[in-house]
């Protein structure tokens, strides 16, 4: 199932979902869902501000989806009934806000702040080492040289098991940290012993494919 849990953005973030999220994967209709908020409004207030926005419906007309909070969320699972298809989205629902829960209390704990950083002076290494192998790659005839920006961060993401890098776990930047490491090392004395570009590119992932067969 999707992404279904998202987080609001500032120094305290907190997770929320939307009435669209839950219209497309329970297969109610959202103007239905907006009919059971109306009816129980004052009862999601009592959970904190109920948040709205306009959105385009599927006929194309403005229509208002709201911003749930964790318990507005919950409460709403409980009036909608227990059909295998809303079952299953509650069972995914409460995984995905507990699991984002977890995620907060780690960009909150020094230690993942600590890897954060040291992330970063990592990507801006492995960044430049890029750079090289791209100046390196066009030299010798790629003509797609600047996409092995984006194909081996997405290397690295993937070997690292990442989908977002903001919303990466100590655990996940940890290993991405290794990853880039590997890159850049291997960018590097792949260049300073003049190997072709393309065997470059195909030792770095196998690299990374040898790291992982170990680790796992």
């Amino acid at each position: 199932m999707s992404e279904l849990v998202f987080l609001t953005d500032g120094k305290h973030p907190e997770p929320y979902t939307t009435t669209a999220v839950v219209a497309e994967c329970t297969g109610i209709a959202h103007r239905k869902l907006n009919d059971v908020i109306k009816k129980h409004e004052d009862a999601f207030r009592s959970f904190g501000l109920l948040a709205s926005y306009q959105a385009e419906s599927t006929g194309g007309r403005p229509e208002k989806h709201y911003r749930l909070s964790e318990p507005q969320a919950t409460f709403l699972m409980t009036l909608l009934e227990n059909t295998p298809v809303v079952l299953a989205f509650k069972k995914e629902f409460v995984r995905q806000f507990y699991e984002m829960r977890d995620y907060i209390q780690q960009i909150n704990s020094p230690l993942w702040q600590d890897t954060r950083s040291l992330g970063k002076e990592i990507r801006r290494r492995e960044t430049d080492a890029i750079k090289r192998f791209v100046d390196y790659a066009a030299e010798q005839g790629s003509k797609g040289a600047i996409h092995y920006y984006k194909a081996l961060s997405t290397l690295a993401d993937k070997a690292a098991g990442i989908e977002n890098r903001d919303r990466a776990t100590i655990e996940q930047l940890t290993a991405l940290y290794m990853m880039e490491k590997l890159i850049e090392r291997e960018i590097s004395q792949g260049i300073q012993t003049e190997t072709p570009y393309r065997l470059i590119y195909s030792a770095c992932k196998e690299r990374l494919g040898n790291f992982l067969s170990v680790v796992r």
